[in-house]
């Protein structure tokens, strides 16, 4: 399952304020169409409220999100649905809904007022559902009321339900932090072979490196580094974001970097 053909998400010196606090500055960002970036960055870095606002959740003070050319917040909110899928960190419901019918749910966007019809449209329906289904491997969760689910199990469903959007982008916040590591491996694999443009937002920086194309690392609301993994995941860059001394090495069954951890650094400024 691919979802609509992949597009070109650009944040352009992107700034935001909240509450007269400073969130994100001069954000400058590309992401590659049909690839998957990695997120990076300690708590308070401003990747979720990046996330939002290339979400179309949070229309920035300064700069602008463009999504193939054009302005996102030009978009009604019923079309940016169409393009953009925003899967959160935590998302609940006091509604008695099951697994399906969450599911379902990312099939608003392309919905009229009226139930769909019998015929074409509702094959249509009820195969893009099943291809999310299928896609992310929630079958036998389908008649499982939401509440019933545990943590891993909402995920999973939420990544289907966004699937469901058929987006030319998808971006998620911390999506593997209710997950174990087979299904942390399991999750980041389903989504890079779903040739999505996709923003992924992690604390894991070997997950991120062993499956994500490229790593764009937030520090105090500022992209500092951005590329292929083995160029951004350095001794130095880890040490400056994250204040931990750290020796990098070439991972010994590919090319990708392999993280041992030496300790902690003192806190304090970095250069």
């Amino acid at each position: 399952m691919t979802g609509r053909d992949p597009v070109v998400l650009r944040a352009e010196d992107v700034g935001v304020r909240i509450d007269g606090a400073t969130l994100l500055t001069d954000v400058r960002l590309d992401f590659a169409p049909g690839r998957t970036t990695g997120l990076l960055g300690p708590n308070g870095a401003g990747k979720t409220t990046l996330l939002r606002t290339l979400a179309g959740l949070r229309r920035p003070q300064t700069g602008r999100v463009l999504l193939d050319g054009g302005d996102l917040y030009a978009l009604s909110a019923r079309r940016r649905a169409r393009r953009v899928a925003f899967m959160e960190q935590q998302a609940d419901t006091a509604l008695p809904l099951t697994a399906r019918q969450v599911i379902e749910l990312g099939r608003t966007p392309h919905r009229g007022r009226w139930p769909v019809p019998a015929g074409s449209a509702a094959d249509r329906e009820r195969s893009v559902i099943g291809d999310a289904v299928t896609a992310v491997d929630v079958g036998g969760l389908l008649d499982r009321t939401w509440s019933s689910l545990s943590g891993g199990e909402r995920q999973r469903v939420q990544l289907a339900r966004a699937l469901a959007q058929e987006p030319g982008v998808l971006l998620l916040d911390e999506p593997t932090n209710h997950l174990d590591l087979r299904h942390q491996i399991g999750f980041l694999e389903t989504v890079r072979g779903l040739g999505i443009t996709t923003v992924a937002a992690l604390h894991d920086l070997e997950l991120a490196a062993a499956y994500c194309d490229e790593i764009a690392v937030l520090f105090d609301g500022r992209p500092v580094a951005h590329g292929p993994a083995r160029e951004v995941l350095t001794s130095e860059t880890i040490a400056r974001v994250y204040r931990v001394d750290a020796t990098v090495e070439r991972h010994p069954r590919h090319d990708r970097p392999h993280i041992r951890w030496n300790g902690l650094l003192p806190e304090g400024p970095t250069s």
